[in-house]
């Protein structure tokens, strides 16, 4: 395979965009087929789709922050208002969220952990697919990935989990790089470190 100095450029400076900062306009339907396509290419050992994405955009965002903030105010008994119009606001300003939903499936070779894995890498992917259609993305969980209530109202069914919520749109700002960790303090070699 020939080298791909683009690519390598790029994966050396990705950085996600956070959500305040991903306006309108969303992908189309075309691009969205795309990023789909793209983000489910990922490894899958026994070829078993351990995973499912649900998409929201248009009026379903507010809907869906809508049935969030009911839920957030059930389980939070005197929270103050404006909190709850922070869970109304959840799947807002971004114009599309798709979210990530690990629906393991037995295996006798392929461990529930290693689907979960799969999953995970959907997530990411779909966040360099954004990227690659020039849109900015910001993979995120909040209480609501965790949350059985919010979860299920979500679209998780039985034995799944969400692994995220990827939120797409087009950028309002370039942000700077964040520190990364420095490989002398993260990287070992085998055989050569150990004692």
């Amino acid at each position: 395979m020939p080298a791909n100095p683009a690519l390598r450029d790029y994966l050396l400076t990705r950085r996600s965009v956070g959500i305040a900062f991903l306006k309108e306009p969303g992908p189309n339907a075309s691009e969205l087929e795309q990023i789909l396509t793209i983000g489910t290419r990922v490894p899958d050992h026994g070829k078993i789709t351990p995973w499912r994405l649900i998409v929201i955009e248009g009026e379903a965002r507010v809907q869906a922050g809508e049935r969030l903030a009911g839920i957030f105010a059930r389980n939070n008994p005197g929270i103050d208002e404006a909190s709850i119009e922070i869970e109304r606001q959840r799947f807002l300003p971004a114009p599309l969220t798709i979210g990530v939903i690990s629906s393991p499936k037995p295996h006798p070779k392929v461990p529930e952990f290693e689907q979960l894995l799969s999953a995970g890498n959907v997530a990411f992917n779909l966040l360099h697919a954004a990227f690659a259609l020039g849109f900015g993305a910001s993979w995120v969980t909040r209480w609501y990935t965790f949350d059985a209530e919010a979860a299920a109202m979500l679209g998780v069914g039985a034995g799944e989990r969400f692994v995220g919520f990827v939120h797409i749109g087009t950028p309002t700002t370039t942000l700077e790089d964040r520190p990364r960790p420095a490989l002398s303090e993260i990287v070992s070699h085998w055989g050569l470190d150990q004692q």
